[in-house]
């Protein structure tokens, strides 16, 4: 046999328990087929001494925003303004026509929040994307344009006037009139938000919603996927607006499913379909994460993303048409929602390794821990949100809850796997800046946000690597270094295992390997 590639003088972590270190990998039609021993004696058309680098399995980001992280980095970027003020000048320089979307804002950072008489001076419609994605602030003639329904219930000023900051459901309206974007903007959107993935050792990206909800871009976007040059793998959430009623036979026992009776599972290694994503709450950002308490300080209790019962039967639909289910739920109240409504799905209709999902399951109370146990189901958590907002979220939280945050010790305590996850580009997208906050639990300020969820360094890649695999149903085949999975490493000059955690966010990624090759490769490796 003659090798395609064979890595030689690396410290490699496999993240697999039978064998958990190598230096020599061997590969062969883009899949690992030995280490060490097994390949030493083997020729390599192409050999690369890794002069002691350090490889990993490559990333995998269990939910990502691919298309919108590639449209905010080319979108007016408003974050280094300090005051409302600031912005609009800062908009009024745009010289374009027609829609002006307006990225990175954040009513935290201001003097005052931003208002729609204040974009009224820009002379256009525009678009003002909340930093969180549940929220935005539009002009007084895109106001005028939505239906009366989506201004129910929005923030209004003292002469009861709309004030211009819309969310959830009222921001979904917005992006009504807007939508879609073209084939073509989204594909280039797509291919320059896989590569940020690439430069940071991300092999795979479970892109957490299309075609519909909250951050979907075209009702053709699976197909902007297909057209789009992906440099990593990529799983795609399909929206649960999606499921639709069938004349399914009887003996099918559905009333709904997304067309065609498409689910969990479809596609290649390189584009899949992966979960049906379900919408329950907001987030801590825009304030309508729904909890249980009180936001400390502000008041207001988030709210519930829809009515219940439209909800209730999306997961228990979702689940008898055979979709792994990804329910986004971060305050309490929205996880009891639906732990509630996944028991009741299940329960309807028992189903081998289901592998539910609860993406961000931010506020956890100790509570609902056995049940997210009992239920077998998977936490996705985005360690960094508290890295960048930990301040924040603390505050809004109070002490008490504060150390509820996106758990980490307490959910392995309990058997429970924990997926690694970014939001991106709600926050940093680098797997090793999260790595380091739930080895730290520190903020970018230093306050320590539950140091009682600290996991070890081994852990921490774990959730990243063989636990966002789990997630992803893509453990056969990524998350470890071992024979018959595919060759895809995240290749760094240090190991964050002996790096002081302080630095471990320093590491840079050497190189970025996707099915044998040097896909991202800034260390100049041959090959």
């Amino acid at each position: 046999m003659i090798l395609d590639l064979k890595l030689t003088g690396g410290r490699v972590l496999t993240m697999a328990p039978d064998r958990p270190a190598a230096s020599t990998v061997g590969v062969w039609r883009g899949l690992v087929v030995g280490l060490d021993e097994e390949v030493a004696d083997l020729p390599a058309r192409r050999e690369v001494d890794l002069d002691g680098a350090v490889v990993l399995p490559g990333f995998v980001d269990a939910h990502n925003h691919l298309a919108w992280a590639g449209r905010a980095a080319r979108t007016l970027d408003i974050s280094g303004c300090a005051t409302a003020a600031d912005i609009v000048d800062l908009l009024a320089a745009d010289r374009g026509t027609g829609w002006l979307e307006v990225a990175g804002y954040d009513h935290r950072a201001l003097d005052r929040p931003l208002t729609a008489k204040d974009l009224d001076r820009i002379g256009r419609p525009v678009y003002v994307q909340d930093l969180s994605g549940h929220a935005c602030v539009v002009d007084s003639a895109t106001l005028a344009a939505l239906p009366a329904e989506a201004l129910r219930d929005v923030q209004r000023d003292e002469r009861g006037e709309p004030t211009g900051f819309l969310a959830e459901a009222a921001q979904t309206a917005v992006r009504a009139l807007r939508l879609p974007y073209s084939l073509d903007d989204v594909v280039a959107d797509i291919e320059a938000g896989a590569r940020q993935c690439l430069r940071q050792g991300v092999v795979l990206a479970a892109e957490a919603g299309v075609a519909g909800g909250l951050i979907g871009s075209t009702p053709l976007e699976v197909g902007a996927y297909q057209r789009a040059d992906l440099p990593i793998r990529v799983q795609l959430m399909v929206a649960a607006d999606q499921l639709r009623p069938v004349a399914a036979h009887r003996d099918d026992r559905l009333d709904r499913a997304v067309a065609l009776g498409l689910r969990t599972g479809l596609g290649d290694a390189k584009l899949s379909i992966g979960a049906l994503k379900v919408f329950t709450d907001g987030g801590m950002i825009a304030r309508t994460a729904a909890l249980t308490e009180p936001y400390e300080g502000i008041g207001g209790r988030g709210q519930l993303q829809d009515d219940p019962e439209v909800m209730r039967a999306s997961i228990i639909d979702g689940h008898a048409a055979g979709w792994q289910l990804a329910v986004h739920a971060i305050g309490d109240r929205a996880i009891d929602f639906a732990l509630d409504a996944l028991a009741e799905a299940v329960s309807r209709r028992p189903r081998p390794d289901a592998r539910h999902r609860i993406e961000h399951c931010g506020l956890v109370r100790p509570d609902q821990l056995d049940r997210i146990a009992e239920l077998n189901l998977i936490p996705v958590v985005q360690p960094t949100f508290l890295w960048a907002y930990g301040d924040d979220y603390s505050g809004i939280m109070g002490p008490r809850r504060a150390p509820w945050m996106y758990r980490g010790k307490s959910f392995l305590d309990r058997g429970i796997p924990i997926a690694g996850s970014s939001d991106r580009p709600v926050a940093d997208g680098s797997p090793l800046r999260a790595i380091q906050f739930m080895v730290e639990r520190l903020s970018s300020t230093g306050l320590p946000v539950g140091p009682d969820e600290r996991l070890t360094v081994e852990q921490a890649l774990s959730a990243y690597t063989a636990g966002s695999a789990y997630a992803c149903r893509r453990e056969h085949d990524l998350g470890s270094v071992a024979p018959g999975k595919r060759a895809d490493f995240a290749v760094l000059e240090a190991d964050p295992r002996t790096t002081e955690p302080s630095r471990i966010a320093d590491i840079a990624v050497l190189a970025t390997v996707v099915a044998g090759e040097f896909a991202h490769n800034p260390a100049g490796f041959p090959g």
